[in-house]
C-alpha cells in the first residue's frame, strides 16, 4: 500500500509542477466548446434538440479526461526510454502495486483536468441541473479516468517506443472520442453507427456525465455505471498482466 500511495502522489506532484501542461491541455476543450458549441448551437436548436452547450459540455469534459488519462498511461514509454521505469521495477514491490499506483495517480490527474474543464464550461454557459448528483458525476469522471489510464498502461506495455504514438492517436483515441456520441445525439443513428456507439465504452461514461450533470442520459445511469465498472476492472486486469511482462 505504501508503494501505491507513493506512486500515486508522485504522479500528482508531477502534474502540479507542469503549469504549461495544465494550460496547454485546455486549448482543445475550449476550442470545441466555443467553435462547436456556438457554431452549431443554432442548428442544434432548430432540429429541436435544445441547447447544444448543455449537450456538448459533458462530452468535452470526458474528452479532456480521456486524453489526459491516455497520456498518463503512455508516459511509461518515456520512462522506459530514459531508464526511469527500470529504477521503479527493481524496487522490492510487486508490479501490480506499481501499475495500480501509477494508474490511480494518472486517473486523479485526469479528474483534475476534467473538473477544470467543467468550470470553464459553466463560464461559457453550461448549467448543472442538479447539484445533488454532482458527487455521482465525479464517480463517472473517475471511472472514465481509471479506464483509460489502464488502457494507456496496457498500450505502453506493448509499444516499445514513441514512433507508435501517432498510430495510437489515429486508430484508438480519436475514434473512441468521435464515435462515442460526444458530439451528436446517440438516438436515431444509422444501424452500423448505432452499434459502434453502443460497443464504445466511452459512450457510457459520457452518457453518465450527461445524466448526472444535465439529466439527459440515453442508456440510463444504472446501465452506464455497471458497464463502466466492468470495463474498468477488465482493463486494469489486462493492463496489470501486460505491465508484469515488460522487459527493461
Amino acid at each position: 500500500m505504501t508503494a501505491i500511495y507513493t506512486l500515486w502522489l508522485r504522479q500528482i506532484k508531477k502534474y502540479l509542477r507542469s503549469k504549461s501542461r495544465i494550460i496547454g491541455s485546455l486549448g482543445q476543450p475550449i476550442l470545441f466548446l466555443v467553435a462547436l458549441g456556438f457554431g452549431f448551437g443554432h442548428i442544434f436548436e432548430q432540429a429541436g434538440q435544445g441547447n447544444y452547450i448543455q449537450f456538448l459540455a459533458p462530452g468535452v469534459i470526458a474528452m479532456s479526461i480521456l486524453f489526459t488519462a491516455i497520456f498518463g498511461g503512455i508516459e511509461i514509454i518515456w520512462d522506459r526510454q530514459f531508464g526511469f521505469l527500470k529504477e521503479t521495477l527493481v524496487a522490492p514491490v510487486s508490479r501490480f502495486e506499481i501499475m495500480l499506483g501509477r494508474t490511480l495517480g494518472g486517473a486523479t490527474v485526469a479528474i483534475f483536468q476534467g473538473i477544470i474543464v467543467l468550470f470553464i464550461s459553466m463560464l461559457i454557459g453550461f448549467r448543472v441541473t442538479n447539484f445533488a448528483l454532482l458527487p455521482l458525476a465525479l464517480v463517472f469522471m473517475f471511472l472514465i479516468a481509471l479506464m483509460f489510464t489502464a488502457l494507456g498502461t496496457a498500450i505502453a506495455s506493448v509499444v516499445q517506443d514513441m514512433t507508435g504514438f501517432p498510430l495510437i492517436m489515429n486508430f484508438i483515441v480519436m475514434p473512441l472520442f468521435f464515435l462515442s456520441g460526444s458530439l451528436f445525439p446517440p438516438g436515431n443513428l444509422p444501424s452500423v453507427l448505432n452499434v459502434v456507439v453502443k460497443i464504445n465504452p466511452l459512450s457510457y461514461g459520457i452518457d453518465g456525465l450527461r445524466g448526472t450533470l444535465g439529466q439527459m442520459a440515453h442508456f440510463g445511469l444504472p446501465a452506464d455505471f455497471v458497464v463502466m465498472v466492468v470495463i474498468a476492472a477488465a482493463l486494469i486486469g489486462v493492463g496489470s498482466y501486460l505491465f508484469s511482462k515488460i522487459q527493461v
